[in-house]
């Protein structure tokens, strides 16, 4: 799976501009398409080893990796709901309505926290191939541990946008969510990629089922990273 420079940056916890340094005085392998450059997930999980770092959150987390702030999807994504048949244009309404219904905050913090939103590089996509994508805020924001959450969108017509994809495959099934807090969204984020990857989920949202039957596989995600047999019922 190929990363882009905000994914890299997000999983070990550093700027866009170290990463840019670590290219150019430390070797870190990357590929460059048109005005973008991509990174090997492999790659640079060997690159990373070779130098004694390690990712501890995000897309190059180790699979076993507890997470700290012990998040769970579950609660996450029945607050934000699943939206289908989403036209690709209307995705900043989308975004604002999916805002407003944020539990554990006040009007005021929703409305500043919309505005952000619309406002030109508000979202950050984070397209992680395969028609998928994870986007969020783009400035990390503290809301509390009572807020944030998790909302599937499925869009009725795909992104074609270069940089909407880092595959040939438009993106079309989105995973938008808003952490509680920046550390939360580390781990919220390494959450996230280990959930797409995970079946039955990944094909659930990719054929579209039901939301019961969306609700249920990310409640026994949950369950599964917890160690428990059933998941727990709050955050």
């Amino acid at each position: 799976m190929y990363l882009n420079l905000i994914q890299i940056a997000e999983s070990f916890g550093v700027s866009e501009k170290t990463v840019e340094g670590w290219i150019r005085y430390e070797g870190l392998p990357y590929t460059r398409d048109r005005d973008r450059l991509l990174f090997d997930q492999l790659q640079v999980s060997d690159w990373a080893a070779a130098r004694g770092l390690a990712a501890r959150a995000g897309f190059l987390a180790p699979a076993d990796s507890v997470l700290a702030t012990g998040l769970q999807v579950g609660p996450l994504l029945r607050a934000g709901g699943i939206w289908r048949d989403v036209p690709a244009a209307e995705m900043p309404e989308v975004f604002d309505r999916i805002v407003s219904t944020l539990p554990g905050a006040t009007p005021p913090v929703r409305q500043f926290l919309g505005q952000r939103l619309r406002a030109k590089g508000g979202v950050t996509l984070a397209p992680v191939g395969g028609g998928f994508a994870l986007p969020h805020p783009s400035a990390r924001i503290t809301l509390g541990r009572d807020s944030g959450l998790v909302a599937v969108i499925l869009l009725r017509d795909g992104l074609t946008a270069i940089e909407s994809h880092v595959d040939d495959i438009p993106v079309g099934r989105l995973l938008f969510f808003i952490a509680p807090s920046p550390r939360a969204h580390l781990d919220l984020l390494g959450r996230l990629t280990k959930l797409l990857a995970r079946e039955p989920f990944h094909e659930l949202v990719e054929t579209g089922a039901a939301d019961e039957e969306i609700f249920k596989a990310v409640e026994a995600f949950d369950a599964s990273a917890a160690g428990t047999s059933e998941p727990e019922a709050k955050l």
